[in-house]
């Protein structure tokens, strides 16, 4: 009873307009284990449970006639799929294609190489790389030892190559936006990166041993009003309930469904949250 009361009183969110395909290229596969991670990763245990290419060419050609901005390779870690420079060329060809990475695959040689493809192609490559904290020591507690100089090093690499980067930020300590925001900046110019506002972006943080929360009225922009996401098992709605049965719409894109009712703690995140927690803005696309 208590579940169906929490349906009945649920906002829902119908897709206007398919504008973000997210691909999950790998669901558990991933170098680094991350506290904030709101992925249940097997212990001591490394699973190969690649996206195969066919699925992902038959999603693109059910999807034909939608209007497309961004096509988002995401994961756990998508550039540990086997198949990820054929799948990266194969996207680009239909739009722009953003990769959501932990940054630790991007040296010198692979930024080099992403520039030569993304000059084969009239759409753009663009990178979203995780971070929790401007300091140091705070941001290695949640992710892993050595992620922050990592990624550090990974947007050097592909500043070098013009690469416009968006710097994801999962507020784990709950600080205020504002401070976050300004310490960022310092400390990126302190490492010789230069960044604007527009680069960063601070996020809510889900925390999994949450209960549900009250219900809140939507004042913003959610995922789920513009995108959907392909993984192996079928179309879900947002990352977050990728592979999860309260976000499943389909089995593919010939038929799908475009209205979710907003019951999770993943939903209520995003809704506190006011803004799109995966997606980024379509102006930073070019023509």
């Amino acid at each position: 009873m208590k579940t169906e009361n929490i349906l009945l009183c649920a906002p829902t969110c119908t897709l206007k307009e398919l504008n973000n395909l997210f691909i999950e290229l790998t669901e558990k596969n991933c170098n680094q284990h991350c506290k904030q991670c709101y992925i249940d990763f097997p212990m001591n245990k490394k699973i190969k449970d690649f996206i195969h290419i066919d699925k992902i060419k038959e999603a693109l050609e059910q999807t034909q006639s939608a209007p497309l901005n961004c096509i988002y390779l995401t994961g756990a870690e998508p550039m540990t799929h086997p198949d990820f420079n054929s799948i990266l060329r194969l996207c680009l060809k239909r739009t722009n294609v953003c990769i959501c990475t932990n940054g630790s695959f991007i040296n010198e040689k692979k930024a080099r190489f992403l520039k030569k493809v993304e000059n084969e192609s009239k759409y753009s490559i663009l990178f979203q790389l995780p971070m929790n904290h401007f300091n140091e020591l705070k941001n290695d507690e949640v992710r892993s030892r050595g992620s922050f100089r990592q990624v550090i090093h990974a947007i050097k690499n592909l500043n070098k190559y013009d690469f416009y980067i968006i710097l994801c930020i999962t507020n784990y300590y709950k600080e205020p936006k504002k401070q976050m925001l300004t310490e960022f900046l310092k400390v990126l110019e302190n490492t010789g990166i230069h960044m604007e506002q527009d680069n960063i972006k601070i996020n809510e943080f889900w925390q999994k041993s949450n209960t549900q929360e009250d219900l809140q009225e939507i004042k913003g922009s959610l995922d789920c009003e513009n995108s959907r996401i392909l993984t192996s098992k079928g179309i879900y709605t947002c990352p977050f309930l990728a592979n999860d049965y309260r976000g499943r719409m389909g089995s593919d894109f010939s038929n799908y469904s475009k209205r979710i009712p907003l019951e999770t703690n993943f939903c209520m995140t995003c809704i506190k949250n006011k803004e799109q927690m995966f997606a980024i803005n379509k102006n930073l696309f070019k023509d």
